[in-house]
């Protein structure tokens, strides 16, 4: 049984590595699980993965990430460049799947086999973004897709995940929604490396346009990598301006990021922080894996007052990892 499990997996990585959408959608939904078969197949793909283009998007809520995202995938597909898009979404509080679906999202591509789209429930992970989706960003990477873009939820710690899982970062901001007060608050300024305002149709963009370019001139340059310059692109997905030069920017840092060296350092951050977020993964199952034995006895002891939070947490995690965790206090 274990054999043919084991065949079986073999011919969807082959048949992802050569692009089919059957099999990609198929992986897919393995990597989603947290079985021994989906740890199996996503050792295989990690070999075939690391070429792709990964461009994250992220903004806060009605700036119009979606409706960039599928701008930019029209006009990658003009210079023949494929697209996998992966849209996170807010998990439903009752299903634990996405409330957003991709048929809503994005249209127009459905006969286009050079675009894949999923869409990803956030499943309640730390910052928003599950380690399935980030694993789907693999599979897309290994079925040969030039580009991968990442659309986030754009609330809360989603904007700092992105920028460790993402080789280019674009900050969305719309007029009238005082993102420019939203970035400073967030941090979010930081994080870009190309700053884009949506909607710049409308009267008061150039007011937004005005408000980033001087906080990029007060602000850090970069991330890192002194050499680029933050670039705020006005775009107007009603009527395709700003859309051409945007994709061109993002060639651009692309570009840059393999000239100057940067881009392994990137990729190197992206890794450490998948491994990071892999492992608290794993110690998370455990830890509730021990929930009806040690944890029960823990909580009875705390309250108590026998012993105290941080104890109580110390022994739950040397029962979880089997060794003594140091006391710093």
């Amino acid at each position: 049984m274990a054999d043919e499990s084991n065949a079986s997996m073999q011919t969807v990585v082959a048949d992802v590595l050569a692009g089919k959408t059957r099999a990609i959608a198929r992986a897919m939904s393995v990597a989603e699980g947290r079985s021994a078969d989906a740890e199996a197949l996503m050792a295989q793909i990690h070999r075939h993965a690391g070429r792709a283009h990964v461009v994250g998007l992220t903004g806060v809520p009605g700036s119009g990430k979606s409706t960039l995202v599928a701008a930019l995938t029209r006009e990658f597909r003009k210079v023949g460049k494929t697209v996998g898009i992966v849209a996170i979404d807010p998990s439903s509080p009752f299903s634990g799947g996405a409330i957003l679906g991709d048929r809503v999202r994005m249209t127009g591509f459905a006969e286009d086999d050079g675009v894949f789209i999923r869409s990803m429930a956030t499943r309640g992970a730390l910052g928003g973004l599950a380690r399935a989706s980030l694993d789907t960003v693999d599979v897309l990477d290994a079925a040969g897709f030039d580009v991968v873009l990442i659309e986030t939820v754009g609330v809360g710690q989603d904007e700092v995940d992105i920028v460790q899982a993402a080789h280019t970062v674009i900050v969305v901001s719309a007029p009238g929604l005082g993102d420019e007060i939203q970035a400073i608050k967030a941090g979010v300024l930081e994080i870009a490396d190309i700053h884009v305002v949506s909607k710049s149709d409308k009267p008061d963009a150039p007011r937004t346009i005005q408000d980033l370019n001087g906080m990029l001139h007060l602000g850090r340059p970069g991330k890192g990598d002194k050499a680029w310059a933050i670039p705020v692109v006005p775009t107007s997905a009603e009527t395709g301006d700003g859309i051409e030069e945007l994709a061109a920017k993002i060639v651009a840092h692309y570009e840059h990021l393999e000239s100057s060296g940067e881009m392994d350092v990137r990729k190197r951050q992206i890794l450490q922080m998948r491994i990071i977020k892999t492992a608290e993964d794993i110690l998370r199952e455990r830890m509730m894996q021990e929930r009806e034995g040690k944890l029960q006895g823990l909580l009875d002891s705390a309250y108590n007052r026998d012993i105290d939070v941080r104890a109580a947490a110390r022994d739950l995690l040397d029962a979880t990892t089997g060794k003594d965790t140091p006391n710093h206090e």
